[in-house]
């Protein structure tokens, strides 16, 4: 017989990539790169240590003061009592059942953001929304903390849901590569940043294509705050942050002025130039938007602007922006601006020209795949229709019953009286976090399955410790990767933790709605469901994949779906004939100028792009707060993921800012030195990294780090969204705003 504790290897799948396992009894002890990827994220490598680590939530848990008293007050402070499953389990479905039948469920709000797991079945977004479903419903969230913005604003514009856009509808890297010949990316492609996507991406390819285009030729321009975030080799174009859109005007305006617009394709493709045009040269407001008239804003001059105008109009040219520009004050601005100059250099819909959004933003975007969709767990339908937009959770709390504005709507806030959250960390992901942990003292309860005491589990009332996706059994397959894993179950649940769908089937039986939850099926017997009917779907395609039994003992394959030569665009057919290939906007066209949008008499999204600076930037800094705050992705992790143990090596913690030569020196500031780094909002450590990657009077703090316990007057480790600004993007977006935010930096004594 064997032995049971000799060590074995596998592979399995994550938002990360796939890599190679070794398990040791019960214990993963290693990670590698695996064997197909060209450049392998080294994400994994904490993975071992994040899986066993001290923090992992042992059994379910119950704040004392909710479990006594059911105080409201205290979560984030007051220590849990252990309980065994089904004490837990019944108390939570009593809790459940009497908001829902006191206060309706329009009182239930389902939190869940994704990213917990790249499995196609044990995807607590899935799993808890189908739970609420069940139950009558719940209050859901639009959009993305990533994409909110835009998502709200490209349909106006492109007629296109903007997601679809990114993951089916944009040029390839191959069709970049062998068309453009400028490539201006407004905010970067950085591959860091690359070495995610939803689902798993397995090839990591970004950098590599970036090598490629250095060998042929294309100019690549990085156009923002930080060298670092294109590949070395780029052009930077150094820009204050929120000032993009008045770099585009000024583009924009030497093309019109220099006669270098493409007046046909506007008249054919487009509607509204004529009401854009006087803003643009300053017959309405009285300013031109020349170049000279946007250096002093953007840093950049005008000579340099002319002359990027010029070339852009000389050459096939794709402009790519990154979903970071719509995450600030006015978003929509930079997004919608980008089209329209995209549509006046009248290369929309040609290989490699136009406009594009996301390369390098998550690793799947720029793959040419053939159509073959993956697997879902059915959520079914939800019986609540009331929604918010997602980056307005801290509002929702705070203000209930309270009018608001949405991308035309006129909404009000639900009177939340429970929140379940499962597969995410709002205390990564949201603003001004200082503000959300007193906002998140005002419902009944607060339920949440996590796998580790993240700040989320801390300020719960109910914690049911939830597997990693290393401890059950499940199928990798996203529609932007041509890979397909059986991702095994490599080690025994740690602690008494349970899969979300034991969880929930637990508490669905409890509420009566068992047998609707479960269908009468096991984990297995799902997982078995959703495999064959993916195999189906791909038979009918003429794409042959293995049953499961063999993918089990194959654990993956490479599919035969990556398409071969260019890729025509969503808007190549459109450009050819834009009657037959009419967009979805109300006239069929991009939409220079959006009737719709100007009926909503939105100030702060007016209707057509214009000019509109942040409340928080450079221009409006002061002493108190004089420096430029962003805060992009951390390059060691996903999100908040693994934390628990890069937080462990030494020196890792707190996160690096990283700050400019010009502003370091009079802080008497050097590498390696402690920092605080506050404003109204609150403070923060940060150990200084001084480098002149970065423009004056900006500085960059990369997201991530756990939010620390409150009762301190500084967060300990480095999280950025104690500072940032919780305001919408715009009343059209109502996204996150993260990116607008001024700071004061010092030394720490």
């Amino acid at each position: 017989m064997a032995d049971k504790t000799a060590p074995s290897t596998k592979v399995t799948s994550s938002h990360w990539g796939a890599f190679e396992v070794d398990v040791e009894g019960n214990r993963i002890v290693a990670t590698r790169p695996f064997s197909q990827d060209p450049h392998p994220s080294r994400i994994p490598d904490s993975l071992p240590a994040a899986v066993h680590h001290r923090t992992r939530v042992a059994r379910p848990s119950i704040r004392r003061g909710w479990l006594e008293a059911r105080e409201r007050g205290g979560r984030g402070a007051q220590e849990f009592v252990e309980l065994p499953w089904d004490e837990a389990l019944d108390i939570a479905a009593a809790e459940i059942d009497r908001v829902r039948h006191q206060h309706g469920n329009e009182s239930i709000f389902g939190g869940s953001y994704g990213w917990g797991s790249a499995g196609r079945f044990h995807h607590a977004q899935s799993q808890v929304h189908r739970f609420l479903n069940c139950i009558g419903g719940y209050v859901a969230s639009f959009g993305s903390y990533s994409t909110g913005c835009a998502q709200s604003i490209m349909p106006h514009v492109l007629g296109v849901n903007f997601l679809q856009l990114l993951y089916e509808h944009q040029d390839g890297w191959q069709t970049i590569h062998d068309n453009t010949e400028t490539l201006v990316m407004f905010g970067g492609i950085n591959p860091k940043n690359s070495q995610v996507s939803m689902g798993g991406i397995t090839e990591h390819e970004t950098a590599g294509w970036f090598d490629r285009l250095a060998t042929r030729g294309t100019r690549c321009i990085n156009i923002g705050p930080q060298r670092t975030d294109a590949p070395e080799g780029c052009e930077w174009l150094p820009v204050r942050p929120g000032s993009d859109t008045a770099l585009m005007l000024a583009l924009a305006h030497v093309l019109e002025e220099e006669g270098l617009v493409d007046r046909t394709f506007l008249a054919s493709h487009t509607v509204g130039y004529e009401r854009f045009r006087p803003y643009l040269l300053g017959d309405t407001d009285g300013v031109p938007k020349t170049p000279d008239w946007a250096a002093p804003l953007c840093g950049v001059g005008a000579d340099t602007i002319r002359a990027l105008a010029r070339r852009m109009a000389s050459t096939r040219t794709l402009i790519t922006v990154a979903w970071s520009l719509q995450r600030a004050e006015h978003g929509e601005q930079p997004y919608w601006m980008s089209v329209v100059l995209a549509a006046m250099l009248g290369q929309i819909g040609l290989p490699g020209g136009g406009v594009g959004y996301g390369y390098g933003a998550i690793g799947g975007v720029g793959k040419s795949l053939l159509g073959l969709r993956g697997m879902t767990f059915p959520q079914l339908s939800n019986p609540v229709e009331d929604t918010i937009p997602v980056a307005r959770i801290g509002d929702m709390l705070r203000n209930p019953g309270r009018p608001y504005d949405f991308n035309g709507q006129r909404k009000t806030y639900p009177d939340i009286r429970l929140v379940y959250w499962a597969g995410g960390n709002p205390y990564h992901h949201h603003q001004d976090l200082n503000a959300l942990h007193e906002a998140w003292q005002r419902p009944e309860t607060i339920i949440v399955n996590e796998p580790w005491w993240t700040a989320t589990a801390k300020r719960a009332d109910i914690v049911f410790p939830a597997t990693t996706p290393y401890e059950r059994e499940d199928i990798g397959r996203t529609n932007m990767d041509d890979y397909l894993f059986h991702m095994p179950r490599l080690i025994p649940p740690v602690g008494q933790a349970r899969d979300d769908y034991d969880i929930f089937s637990g508490l669905a039986n409890r509420c009566g709605v068992g047998d609707r939850f479960t269908e009468g099926r096991s984990a297995d017997d799902w997982i078995a469901k959703l495999y064959a009917e993916y195999q189906d779907a791909a038979a009918d395609v003429g794409i042959d994949v293995p049953d499961l039994d063999a993918l089990r003992e194959r654990n993956w394959i490479k599919l035969p779906i990556k398409a071969e030569g260019p890729n025509r665009t969503f808007f190549a057919p459109f450009r050819e004939d834009p009657d037959a290939f009419r967009l979805g906007t109300p006239s069929g066209r991009i939409e220079i100028f959006s009737a719709t949008i100007d009926s909503f008499g939105y100030d702060d999204c007016p209707g057509h792009p214009v000019w509109l600076p942040p409340t928080e930037w450079l221009g409006t800094a002061s002493t108190a707060a004089p420096l430029h705050l962003v805060s992009p992705q951390p390059g060691d992790k996903l999100h908040s993921q693994l934390e628990a143990a890069l937080a462990d090596v030494e020196g890792a913690r707190p996160e690096t800012l990283v700050i400019h030569p010009d502003d370091a020196a009079p802080r008497e500031i050097t590498t390696g030195d402690l920092l605080r780094v506050f404003n109204a909002r609150g403070a923060c450590r940060a150990r200084a990294s001084v480098s002149s990657d970065i423009n004056p009077g900006v500085v960059a703090l990369p997201t991530g780090a756990w939010f620390g316990d409150p009762g301190g007057n500084i967060d300990p480790d480095g999280n950025p969204n104690v500072l940032t600004l919780d305001v919408g993007t715009s009343r059209l977006g109502q996204g996150c705003s993260a990116h607008s935010a001024l700071v004061q930096v010092a030394r720490l004594s």
